[in-house]
């Protein structure tokens, strides 16, 4: 009896333990989901603050006159996520259509909505859809730009009695220097080789940039950039557009063109190979740092379909080229003009 009593006690006060265990246990389960919700809610906060720009684009393929195609910018409107404090900013480009096309310039975190417009008459089979597939950033399959007979679910053109919309998402970790052109146009290929292609820049949110200072590498704020020249390499020539980052205005300069800069500017080259050759780019008497490394250069072997970006510091004039030898008897050259200040 004695025993029965005292298991009986133990179990009980055993029971009341465990409640105890259990309540508290409850507690500290509730105090903990409170606190995760409220992290969840300041990250969600923080990434609300954080939010990006919506960029609405209006771009129009046509057709030149020496039977290329081209793209040109029609609007272009940049607001917040909600479509707020909008600001047009077409005037910054030119008002014609340019081989190579508009480039655009976002930052991380910024979501494009671009529409695409056929505004010229098929003359021949394959003309009558064309489109805009991006490298680099996020999009959905509907925003992939290609036929039906490749992303398997329908041919995302514009064709000449309906526009086409494209949406997207520079997250994070999308930074960089990115190439977009038709997919669609006369086949599943598309016209990139008729003159229908362009350049994305996605910047950092809060970047910098390399540069070669008495030749140890420095980190200079992305701000600090005062031009970007975006320079596409053919197998028989340059072509390229100058864009001063204060205020977002581009130069389309054409064929092996003249880049310009004051003494002691901080300038960025966006290299970007084209064709089928092989390129090595030079800027005469400059050296830059290689991306992603600490080394000082001064030529960069690029091939086909690759880009190299490197940033300087503008003390003087000089010429930049592809010393490939079938390059340097074709002139593939170039001036870059550096004025006093």
């Amino acid at each position: 009896m004695k025993h029965k009593l005292e298991w009986s006690l133990l179990t009980d006060r055993m029971g009341e333990l465990l409640t105890r265990f259990v309540q508290v246990l409850g507690k500290q389960y509730r105090l903990a989901r409170h606190v995760i919700a409220l992290l969840l809610f300041s990250a969600v906060s923080a990434q609300a603050g954080a939010a990006g720009e919506l960029h609405k684009i209006e771009l129009v393929a046509e057709k030149l006159v020496n039977g290329y195609f081209a793209y040109r910018m029609k609007q272009y409107l940049v607001s917040d996520m909600s479509g707020a404090n909008e600001q047009n900013i077409t005037a910054r480009y030119p008002d014609f259509a340019t081989i190579p096309g508009p480039t655009i310039v976002i930052n991380e975190g910024d979501e494009v909505d671009l529409t695409l417009i056929h505004q010229f008459n098929p003359e021949v089979p394959g003309e009558e859809q064309v489109s805009v597939h991006v490298h680099g950033v996020h999009y959905d399959i509907l925003s992939d730009g290609t036929l039906k007979y490749l992303n398997m679910i329908k041919d995302e053109s514009a064709v000449p009695a309906m526009v086409y919309e494209y949406k997207w998402r520079a997250a994070e970790g999308t930074a960089g220097t990115w190439p977009y052109h038709d997919h669609n146009m006369i086949n599943h290929n598309g016209a990139e080789d008729k003159g229908l292609f362009g350049a994305l820049i996605v910047n950092k949110k809060s970047g910098s940039v390399d540069i070669s200072f008495q030749g140890q590498k420095r980190s200079v704020p992305l701000a600090s950039v005062q031009k970007d020249y975006i320079l596409y390499m053919f197998d028989d020539t340059f072509a390229g557009t100058e864009i001063d980052t204060a205020t977002g205005q581009q130069t389309y300069l054409g064929a092996n063109p003249s880049f310009n800069a004051n003494r002691n500017d901080i300038v960025r080259f966006h290299v970007i190979a084209l064709g089928t050759n092989l390129h090595t780019f030079k800027l005469a008497g400059y050296g830059w740092i290689d991306p992603g490394t600490n080394t000082v250069i001064g030529e960069k072997a690029i091939g086909p379909i690759e880009k190299h970006v490197f940033a300087v510091q503008a003390n003087y004039s000089a010429v930049y080229m592809d010393t490939a030898f079938s390059s340097v008897l074709l002139g593939m050259q170039g001036n870059f003009n550096v004025q006093p200040e």
